[in-house]
């Protein structure tokens, strides 16, 4: 059964991985430094037990 509500927070890429956004990173910027803020740009990957999960909604 697809969770849409996961869906939409989850990306696949073309070559299979699963990937998802690093919290904090929505508001109360302006007070975290630049390298902090560099370092939750980007994606992250998921454990390989959550990655499981993850697939198994999507289908």
């Amino acid at each position: 059964m697809a969770r849409k509500a996961v869906l939409k927070r989850i990306k696949f890429t073309r070559t299979g991985k699963v990937l998802r956004r690093r919290a904090g990173h929505n508001h109360f910027n302006a007070k975290k430094s630049q390298s902090e803020q560099g370092r939750k740009k980007g994606m992250l990957g998921f454990t390989p037990a959550i990655e499981k999960k993850m697939r198994a909604y999507a289908n």
